[in-house]
């Protein structure tokens, strides 16, 4: 499932389920980045974490190290991831609150079809509970 939050934090969208294992990135390409893209080109900030390394299109990503080189990240990149994380941090908050509010998100042995339904629903309503 895909989410989108504005920077403060505040749910704005989440996607319908695909079914089985899916990478996110590719559950991504499916349902977020074919509408984000274009409003990251027009200078929308768009942030994410480690899982769309390799999305492209303008989408900020933490860096990683290598896995076959030795040594750190560095300062400059280090010192980005926490930046990045920061900025992160009330969407990643959002999504917590979501599935903590709405329980039945934790959990589901659902049709991925009927998933994605709930998953809306509980986003209207929460959305509708805030002050």
């Amino acid at each position: 499932m895909q989410f989108l939050a504005t920077p403060d934090g505040i749910p704005l969208w989440v996607s319908g389920v695909e079914p089985g294992s899916v990478h996110d990135l590719a559950a991504a390409r499916v349902h977020a980045l074919p509408d984000l893209y274009p409003a990251i080109r027009d200078g929308l900030p768009a942030l994410a974490d480690i899982g769309y390394l390799g999305a492209g299109g303008g989408l900020q990503v933490p860096f990683r190290k290598h896995p076959d080189l030795p040594g750190d990240l560095g300062l400059d990149n280090e010192t980005y991831n926490k930046l990045h994380r920061g900025l992160r941090l009330p969407a990643e908050r959002a999504m917590a609150e979501l599935k903590q509010r709405w329980r039945t998100l934790q959990h589901v042995t659902l049709s991925p079809n009927r998933i994605g339904a709930i998953a809306q629903a509980a986003l209207a309503l929460n959305n509708a509970w805030r002050p």
